[in-house]
């Protein structure tokens, strides 16, 4: 079964390049969008976030939204700011942030592949979100976030990548986050043609971050390919946006988490039934977990270090062994009273690039009482907990630098 294939993609004129990318549809709201594409006609937040482009009021799932993103992606077709590639291509995308870099292949990923498991998941999703990206593929025709996947690395691939990167990139652009982003066009089927036989040759490919993304694809193949009487599988609804890494060059990074109250526990009873799974010291300053099994604890502004005691840890379980199924199994739930951390309304997260800074000003802030830092979560634990077809707990990645929007997009 293929796991990948070329596509033609729909991607920027090279002039329009650096004045169309943005970041994902999903790390900004709306207010923050408005922000950033203010006098920026040719951003793609117009068609990722369209209701930048409407009345504050208009809810966020009015269908109204959903066609408006439609009008500005035809009306930046029309006008020749974004381009139709006219014969099948991979892509070489390289991300460099802070002198690290990390290449990967955009392609599209099978559908068919991801409903046999052959493109393995480690989340679940939510209904609401996957209803949204359902409903902004359907009315743009095209799949326009690409889903991030990761492949366990081979010096074959690699050597051809790094082979390929010698030629003049056709893209490269910086982000608001300060990360370059680089492509290369290659329709050459002398090269393509090794690069897919190896990744198609590979049991799994794995999702590190598009989990809403690739199920609504698989929702919207379900219903175009039953529209479809002379459906064949062939078709471009078959496929979904892709850029897939070698796992070994992929950055996660932590994913901390700030609670609003102590579930009428007393700081000092709180700290005492801690005691009972970790060993806990007051820290001098932010505590930035080194090493798994570790955690920071930001509470009424002072940092704590905590430690699980060895024997507490399933370590025969890819899910139970997590650091964020640790902490959840030994403090979050059983002290602090929250059993499910997806719906629990007083739990949020944070991103690690935001730094321990974040987590002292929303807890300084008033609206939270406590926060964790953790340590990354391992690529390795990822690729074990999906082969072990589990799932991890909510918010347990973080991955950075992130593919941009606009680049590159699928037309269905």
């Amino acid at each position: 079964m293929q796991l990948i294939k070329p596509f033609k993609a729909l991607r920027p004129s090279s002039e329009k390049a650096s004045q169309v990318i943005a970041p994902p549809y999903d790390v900004l709201n709306s207010e923050e969008a408005r922000k950033m594409s203010l006098n920026k006609p040719y951003s793609f937040l117009h068609i990722s976030k369209p209701e930048i482009d409407l009345d504050p009021e208009v809810k966020l799932d009015s269908q109204e939204v959903y066609k408006k993103g439609s009008e500005n992606l035809l009306k930046m077709i029309n006008d020749k700011t974004l381009i139709q590639e006219e014969t099948n291509a991979i892509y070489i995308y390289e991300i460099t942030l802070n002198g690290t870099t990390q290449t990967g292949i955009a392609c599209v990923a099978s559908v068919e592949a991801y409903q046999k498991n052959k493109i393995k998941k480690h989340e679940f999703t939510k209904p609401v979100k996957e209803d949204d990206r359902v409903k902004n593929i359907t009315e743009l025709k095209a799949q326009t976030g690409p889903v991030l996947l990761a492949y366990q690395n081979t010096s074959i691939i690699s050597a051809l990548l790094n082979k390929t990167k010698e030629r003049k990139s056709l893209y490269s652009v910086d982000a608001p986050d300060g990360s370059k982003h680089k492509i290369w066009l290659v329709n050459e089927e002398h090269i393509i043609d090794p690069i897919l036989k190896e990744i198609n040759s590979m049991e799994s490919l794995f999702i590190a971050d598009g989990h809403h993304r690739s199920a609504a694809a698989a929702r919207v193949q379900e219903k175009m390919s039953k529209d479809n009487q002379n459906h064949t599988g062939e078709e471009d609804y078959n496929f979904f946006l892709s850029v897939a890494f070698p796992h070994s060059e992929m950055t996660i990074l932590d994913y901390n988490r700030i609670i609003k109250e102590l579930n009428k526990h007393s700081k000092i009873d709180l700290i005492a039934l801690i005691e009972s799974n970790f060993e806990i010291d007051k820290h001098q300053g932010q505590y930035k977990p080194t090493q798994k099994g570790q955690f920071g604890m930001y509470l009424e502004k002072e940092w704590y270090s905590l430690k699980i005691k060895g024997e507490k840890i399933d370590t025969n379980d890819p899910v139970k062994s997590l650091d964020v199924s640790i902490l959840h199994d030994f403090l979050i739930e059983p002290i602090l009273g929250i059993e499910d951390e997806r719906t629990d309304q007083r739990i949020d997260f944070v991103g690690g690039a935001r730094g321990l800074g974040e987590l002292e000003k929303r807890v300084n802030d008033g609206n939270f009482e406590i926060a964790f830092s953790l340590f990354p979560t391992p690529i390795e634990a990822l690729i074990d907990v999906a082969n072990a077809n589990k799932v991890m707990p909510p918010k347990s990645t973080w991955f950075e630098p992130k593919l941009l929007d606009g680049l590159l997009s699928h037309k269905i």
